[in-house]
Parts: C-alpha cells; structure tokens; sequence
C-alpha cells in the first residue's frame, strides 16, 4: 500500500491534494462522506467478519470438544480458522489427556503376568498383521451422555481400518462400540442396534411405500358355487301340473332308504 502525504487544497477548493514518496502527486475530491468521516470525533477501522461477534468461545469450545475440526467450526460460526485455533488450545489439551488415560487403562495380564494396557493390546493385535504401527492415529471426542467416543484409524489391505470404543473416565471403563473394537481386544461384537418400530399412518411415506412393496401379493381363491337349494318334490301332482300334461311326480325316498339303503313298504296306492 502506498503512503500518501497530504500537501493542501486545489486551487477551485473541492479536492485534496496528495503525494507520495516519490513526489507524484495526487487529488482526493471533498465529498460529504470524507468531510462526515474527518469531523468524527474519533475514527474507527472498519469491522472485519472475525470482529463481529458470531459465536461464543464457550460455543466454540463445546464444538471442538464434540469432535468437530477447525474449518467446521469456523464455517458454521462464519470465523476465521486462526480465531478458532486462538481458543483451541484446553480443548485439544483434553482430549489428549483422555486418549492418555484410554491407552494406559490395564485390560489384562500377558503369559508372564505382566499387565497389558489397552495400546498394548491394540499394538500386540496390529503388529503381528504387518501394521506399521507408526501410521495409527488416535482420536476422541466427547459424546452427549459425558463418555468420550475413541477412534483409532490404522492401514490395512484395504487401504484404511477404523475401530472405536466408548471410553467412561470416570468408571475407567472401555467398551467395543464397533466390531473392529472387539475383535482388537478379543471381545465379542456389540449387538446391533435395534430400528425404530414407529410406523407412520401415512401411506405416502417412504417406510409404508416399502412395506407396501414387499408385502406378498395374495390371490383371492375362486369363489365357490352356490349349493344347490332343496326343493319340494310331491309324489301326487298338482292341477297346474296337470294341465302341463305331468301325471306323476318322482318319489321321495325314506330316511331308512338315505341312511341304510332298505327300501320301505311300498304304498298299495302305488301297486
């Protein structure tokens, strides 16, 4: 930026007259916005984005604390990145000292009876696998219920294995919350977590669309004939019968007949 001195007015009075260390000469008109800044009775800078009060440190020290990076922070808080870091330093101090008391938490005793601490159970798992030890990294950060969620990144054939724990300081408990946990200090996995059984009355909602969809189509069975109705048979027939030209009508059979096959009496009428 060049420095410009102020030498005096122009001749008409409506511009400054300026230059610089090199003798050039420069004019500035007199505007009303120049001559209500010059008549302040003191001048000040011009705010920048960090000046304005957007987040609080206690904001975003709770941020940091909660596993969020820098640039996350200082883009949601519309900062700088060098203001977050400003305040960053007891934040990242702590979560340094709990991975410290994570790693040298005694998980069990080796053949000779000496203790083994959790990094050393880690490292005794990796390192017998061709990990280079020197390229896990350690992480951790605090969860809602006070525990401290544990993360531990290191190489493998697939390029890159995460395993974590939950991590209670004050039971100096550690726990598997992954199954890449368990497996590093030979416990069982942790049970899945079990899905909401909410069902929602709407049947546009995508959960109910897919019940829909995978519910089987039943076919609706052939509805059956309708059963025959029983009907009145006469043996005499009737005068509209005999004038249709019938002059005897079939007979119906005994209940001995249906149930033993015997034929009853016939009727001398019949004979």
């Amino acid at each position: 930026m060049t420095e410009l001195r102020l030498t005096g007015k122009s001749e008409d009075g409506n511009h400054l007259v300026l230059v610089d260390n090199e003798g050039a000469e420069f004019s500035l008109r007199i505007s009303d916005t120049l001559r209500a800044t010059v008549n302040q009775p003191r001048l000040t800078s011009v705010p920048t984005v960090d000046s304005v009060e957007t987040m609080s440190v206690k904001e975003i020290q709770r941020r940091l604390r909660a596993g969020e990076s820098f640039d996350q922070v200082a883009r949601e808080g519309r900062i700088t990145v060098e203001k977050v870091e400003r305040f960053s330093g007891p934040i990242m101090q702590e979560r340094e000292y709990i991975l410290d008391r994570a790693r040298e938490l005694v998980m069990r005793k080796d053949i000779h009876r000496v203790e083994m601490t959790f990094a050393d159970v880690v490292i005794a798992k990796l390192a017998p696998r061709g990990v280079d030890t020197d390229e896990i990294s350690w992480n951790t950060w605090r969860l809602l219920d006070g525990t401290w969620h544990i993360e531990l990144s290191y190489p493998n054939r697939d390029g890159n294995g995460v395993a974590t724990w939950n991590f209670d300081l004050s039971r100096r408990a550690l726990d598997a919350s992954d199954a890449n946990g368990a497996w590093l200090i030979d416990e069982d996995a942790p049970a899945p977590r079990l899905t909401s059984g909410i069902i929602h009355s709407e049947p546009t909602h995508p959960s109910r669309i897919a019940e829909i969809l995978e519910t089987p189509v039943i076919e609706k069975a052939p509805e059956r004939a309708e059963a025959p109705r029983l009907a009145v048979i006469r043996e005499t027939p009737t005068s509209a019968d005999a004038q249709d030209g019938i002059t005897a009508r079939a007979k119906v059979p005994s209940w001995d007949e249906i149930m033993f096959g015997q034929k009853s009496e016939e009727n001398p009428e019949d004979n």
